[in-house]
């Protein structure tokens, strides 16, 4: 019996640590209202073409979604050309988590690399400073990964 014990303690720990997912429901399907933030996954997209000026900055963009923070919330970026291993940051954009779709911007010039016009790889990401104790620690909303052309503005 104390084999059966164990097992159902188990058991029941382990049911406990389970993800609790919403029940579904039957019937039609209805969609989510866009202003129903409670509905809206959070989310960061990548817009296609980026910009290179001629002083070698780089202007990215795209769109982001997010609902509430403890913490101020950012969009940042990063790109890449031919070594995509070698990142570079391109700006950040103070997010507004009120569940509505917006756009971001960000503009920035790698330190260490001239980028050129052409195909690159471009990472955003929005992410929270969260308060935790003394030093606030970035807690992830949402990540995005593209290929985008470069053209020259």
């Amino acid at each position: 019996m104390r084999v059966r014990s164990a097992a159902l303690a188990t058991a029941a720990g382990a049911a406990l640590l389970l993800p609790v997912a919403p029940a579904a429901t039957a019937g039609p399907a209805t969609p989510a209202a866009p202003h129903d933030a409670r509905l809206v996954a959070e989310s960061v997209t990548v817009d296609p073409v980026g910009r290179i000026a001629a002083d070698g900055s780089i202007t990215l963009s795209g769109t982001y979604r997010c609902t509430g923070g403890t913490g101020p919330v950012f969009v940042s970026s990063t790109v890449s050309q031919s070594d995509q291993s070698a990142r570079y940051g391109v700006g950040g954009t103070r997010a507004v988590c009120d569940g509505l779709e917006h756009r971001w911007v960000n503009t920035g010039t790698p330190d260490t690399v001239v980028l050129k016009p052409g195909a690159a790889h471009v990472e955003a990401t929005l992410m929270e400073l969260r308060p935790m104790g003394i030093v606030p620690l970035p807690s992830f909303h949402a990540r995005h990964a593209q290929d985008v052309t470069l053209t020259a503005s």
